[in-house]
């Protein structure tokens, strides 16, 4: 059965349970139980014969053998035992609930969808492919909010094409929200390389990805996601449950692909004696740090840095104030121009995520041996955001709009590098900024663009009204996160200085 139709059986139930009051969240959620349950009852027989490590009274079997009340019981106690378990069986199902309403909804999911596909012979594509599928129809629903953590897979997939890993090197994404990079990345080093040797194969499936999530259901579903994949074993957990920023891991790798979490600054709430529900902001505090600020993302960005490899590679999806914002974020930018090659910045339109109010820029950079001259000699730039509109649904980004971007990029020889911008050629999308001319900018800005904005020249060359009002949507929503954060600040000055 091909990816599609499995999608469009698994999602053809799950609007069945809408009427029960499930979300597609909670359906993803509880399909992901009851898929591991399944696959691992079919690892334990021939041609595998593998141990499953699950007792054989929470095992697959034991769903089948119940029926109404009594599997309706039995499965809330399963969930909850296996949730005790540690390693990948402990990350799957911690803090487990059964969200079903109706146990002959929970018996047809378990006996007509799941029991009768061979989950284990079928392809890791069509597997993968197939919950792909769900987690971004999960991600279209704006009402559950998943769409935070799902990254376009066209605009992944190019980041993967430019950064080009090659086997033996390991992958970090500290933000990996349903393992968009991590699966790319993996999908790269297989389609590249044909002839990996058993020893590279198993290095692949168990040592090269690492992931870390905040979110425990999103950490997850990204563990589901790698293992229908291929990725990852009872023995190996590629995905880490906790907070990045909290600390240096120690850990360093050669390559690190990331989009952090956008929007949020990091809050705690405090609740006080009296009941009076107050936020302190998180200012994290690290040796290894530039400089200590609230906002995530430019933490972020350091974090990325110091779990940088000598000469690792690293590509951070990041808002517009990240490139431009005063204070912390001047320091942040000429520390990372000075000690690491900032080689390359993709300006992103807008109508990519399906967060509202989002403008981003893709970041490369490499890290740098220490020493007196600045590591980075030229900032070459793509501007794909000048007369480029997008929408999720009508127009969605294809790997093919990227196209040039990564011809210019030049993976194979980043020296010979050529503009597609001149005077004789103003419209050119690619140009390069010499260290000089970015240090010397106000605030070390490298908010930089040059292309007219051709619906400024001529009403003619307006796109259609619907995207011209999703980006004014997003204009407004960009707008209010500014000032909800200038509010906040002020908000917390006063209260300091009472």
């Amino acid at each position: 059965m091909s990816s599609s139709a499995i999608v469009q059986k698994l999602w053809n139930f799950c609007n069945v349970l809408r009427d029960d009051g499930m979300s597609y969240g909670d359906y993803v959620e509880q399909l992901t139980y009851l898929l591991f349950l399944k696959m691992t009852d079919e690892r334990t027989r021939p041609p595998y014969s593998q141990s499953s490590g699950i007792p054989d009274k929470y095992s697959w079997p034991s769903l089948l053998k119940k029926d109404g009340d009594e599997l309706f019981d039995h499965y809330r106690h399963l969930l909850d035992e296996l949730g005790k378990e540690k390693g990948l069986l402990g990350l799957i199902f911690t803090k487990a609930q059964n969200k079903f309403q109706d146990p002959a909804k929970l018996r047809r999911l378990i006996v007509d969808l799941i029991d009768k596909e061979n989950w284990s012979i079928m392809s890791a594509d069509v597997k993968g492919d197939a919950y792909e599928g769900l987690l971004e129809k999960n991600a279209q629903d704006t009402k559950t909010g998943a769409g935070q953590y799902f990254t376009p897979r066209p605009l992944i997939q190019a980041i993967v094409d430019v950064i080009h890993p090659k086997p033996g090197e390991t992958i970090c994404d500290p933000a990996c929200g349903t393992g968009g990079f991590l699966l790319a990345a993996h999908d790269y080093l297989v389609n590249h390389n044909l002839n990996l040797t058993k020893d590279q194969k198993k290095q692949l499936k168990e040592s090269t990805l690492r992931g870390c999530e905040l979110v425990q259901g999103v950490a997850r579903l990204c563990a589901m996601n790698l293992l229908l994949h291929g990725i990852g074993s009872q023995e190996y957990e590629p995905i880490v449950v906790g907070d990045s920023l909290a600390a240096d891991p120690g850990d360093r790798y050669n390559i690190v692909l990331t989009i952090p979490p956008f929007g949020k600054k990091s809050s705690t709430t405090i609740v006080g004696e009296e009941g009076q529900v107050s936020k302190e902001r998180d200012i994290v505090e690290r040796d290894d740090f530039w400089a200590t600020t609230s906002n995530k993302q430019l933490n972020f960005v350091q974090h990325v840095k110091t779990l940088l490899k000598q000469n690792g590679r690293a590509a951070i999806v990041v808002p517009d104030n990240v490139l431009f914002e005063g204070g912390a974020g001047e320091t942040i930018r000429r520390k990372l121009l000075h000690e690491c090659d900032v080689h390359t910045l993709l300006r992103l339109p807008t109508g990519l995520f399906y967060a509202q109010g989002v403008k981003a820029n893709v970041l490369f950079f490499d890290k740098r041996p220490g020493g007196e001259s600045a590591s980075t000699q030229k900032l070459w730039i793509y501007d794909l955001r000048t007369n480029k509109h997008f929408t999720l649904k009508t127009d969605p980004l294809k790997r093919e709009d990227l196209d040039e971007f990564v011809k210019c990029y030049n993976p194979a020889n980043r020296n010979t590098r050529k503009p597609t911008w001149s005077e004789k050629h103003p419209e050119g999308r690619w140009r390069a900024y010499d260290y000089s001319e970015l240090v010397s900018r106000d605030k070390a800005s490298l908010d930089l663009f040059w292309l007219k904005d051709d619906s400024l020249q001529d009403s003619a060359n307006l796109p259609d009204p619907d995207v011209i009002a999703q980006e004014i949507v997003d204009d407004l929503e960009a707008a209010l996160e500014q000032f909800r954060l200038i509010a906040n600040d002020l908000n917390r000055e006063n209260s300091t200085d009472e």
